[in-house]
Formats: C-alpha cells, structure tokens, sequence
C-alpha cells in the first residue's frame, strides 16, 4: 500500500500524519474532504519521526518499521471511516515540512494537524508553518474543532480575482453557511500606534478600500448569489482579536498565502493551545492563482466544509 500516485486534477487530498493523539482524527477530516470532492486519499508520513504508543519500536532500521506501522495504522482508520474510498499511503524521508510540500505538488487539497507536543505553546507548529508559506495546493490545518453553525470567515487584501475569496465563497455556497468577508485597514503612519475611529469612517483611504472590496464581492455575489455575504474592514489594531473570534465561533477560516498581507502570519501566531477543550475552527490556506470550482448548485446546511 505504499505508493504514491499523481493527479493531474486535483483529484486527490494528501494528509500528513505524525503519530501523535491527534492524528486519528485529522485522517478523519482528510476522510470527509475525499468523499466530498469524490478524491482519492493519499496519507503520508515522513521518517525519521517522533513515534509514540504503539509506533514505538527498536533497532537499526525502527525508522522506517515505526512509519510503516503508523501508516498501516492511518490507511485501516480511513478505511473504517469509509470503505469505498480509495486510500494509498507514502512514507518519505526528510523534513516533514519539505515532504508534503513536494508530496501534494497535484493534490487539490493538503490536511495536516495542529501541533500538540508542547502544551506551553501556542501556534501551530513548525510543518504548519513552513507549510503555510509554501504549500503548492490549499493547506487545510486542523486545529481541534468546528462549529457546524458558524460561517465561514475570509480575510482578504481586497485585490481583484483574489482566490482565497473566490475559495470562500464555494465554501459557503457547498455548506450552506454565511460568509463574512473581513479586510484589514492600515491606517496612517501618524495614527499607527492610536485607535482610528471615528476619524478613520471619513478617511479617504478607507472610503476606497471600501469601494473596492465592494466591487470583489458584487463579482462573486453575481455568480453565487444564494450566500449571505457580510463585510467589514477592520483597524489593524483589531485584526487580531478579529481573528480569535472568528477562530472560536466560526465553521473555517479562510485567508490566501504570500502577498503583502500577514493575516496567515497571525493565525499560525494565534495556533490553539493544547489541553483546550474546546480548541479553534480549521484554518484553510489558499495559494496565490489557485483556480477556484464554483459549484453548479447550492448544498444544504448540513453539508460536510473545509476543502
């Protein structure tokens, strides 16, 4: 079972697993993102690693054996999940970072989990984030829950034909959810360190921002307009508590990688610490240029999200 495959169209979702308590149930959400876009599952392991439980092993070559063995382990957990998918796995040597980066070169969607090693650290973790800084496919983190309620939540720069926005948007449209479109505002260097309302409403800069982001969402509100949209452009010295809130009470969160905006940046910041009951909603990244599949009609509310 261990081989890996291509797909030319996206047609496959690649999970990192890493052997930690974790791990079972972010194969069960790359489970869920397989049966939804009807893909393949490829689970991917890169060795040497840190095994616990079970993956633990001796000898020379317990590298590799630990990997297979957690691997055999992830693949028959997918399986039990699903029986009908079609599930392959790979065990890698290497960084895990660098291994899952060239593993999903033509997967249309990568899972991986939130860090839980260290409980007096709260991001996400050093794969996560290398991962969010390079992943060639959308990178969805996994970071403990999800409520089936919330909407999803996009942080946008407000640029045109941007692909984490277009991404949202299908989400929402998928799973029914409303969709909040949330922009930062920088404001003045002179007011940089100061709270910009009620100044910052009549600002002219502010007023542009708001125009275009307006033009961004009638373009996709056109082609989906079944989705609730809410806008709002936020100080950049709320952008952070905009983000935990929307962590705690949000189905997914959305934001694009590279550009000049940081708001990945903060979420991995953010993370979710280990020992929370209740943890954080799942962050998904979207690389820049990703085409974007509109779906060709509306899901009901109860639909599975996040891919």
């Amino acid at each position: 079972m261990e081989k890996a495959f291509a797909s030319s169209d996206h047609r496959t979702v690649a999970v990192g697993v890493d052997g930690t308590p974790a791990c079972p149930a972010t194969v069960e959400v790359a489970v869920a993102e397989a049966v939804r876009r009807s893909a393949r599952l490829l689970i991917v392991h890169a060795w040497p690693g840190h095994y616990h439980g079970p993956f633990r092993g001796q000898g020379p070559h317990r590298g590799v054996a630990q990997g297979s063995r957690l691997l055999t382990f992830a693949a028959e957990h997918a399986a039990s999940v699903d029986p009908g998918l079609v599930v392959e796995t790979e065990l890698r040597p290497g960084l895990p970072g660098e291994a899952l980066a060239d593993c999903c070169r033509d997967a249309g969607l990568l899972v991986v989990g939130h860090r839980n090693g260290q409980i007096n650290r709260a991001d996400w973790g050093s794969t996560a984030r290398l991962l969010a800084r390079g992943c060639p496919c959308p990178l969805l983190v996994h970071r403990g829950r999800a409520d089936p309620r919330g909407p999803v939540v996009v942080g946008v720069s407000g640029r045109p034909a941007e692909p984490a926005l277009g991404y949202a948007f299908a989400q929402a449209a998928r799973s029914g959810a409303d969709l909040v479109v949330v922009h930062a505002w920088r404001q003045p260097p002179d007011r940089a360190e100061r709270h910009p309302f009620p100044v910052a409403r009549a600002d002219p800069q502010r007023a542009a921002m708001a125009e275009a982001l307006a033009g961004a969402l009638a373009e996709w509100s056109w082609q989906l307009p079944q989705v609730p949209v809410t806008s709002m452009i936020v100080p950049d010295l709320d952008v952070p508590y905009t983000l935990q809130r929307a962590s705690r009470r949000s189905r997914l969160l959305v934001a694009g990688t590279g550009g000049r905006g940081r708001l990945s940046e903060l979420i991995g910041e953010q993370g979710c610490r280990v020992g929370s009951h209740q943890g954080l909603c799942p962050v998904l990244l979207v690389p820049p240029d990703w085409p974007v599949e509109t779906p060709t009609a509306p899901h009901t509310a109860g639909a599975r999200v996040c891919g």
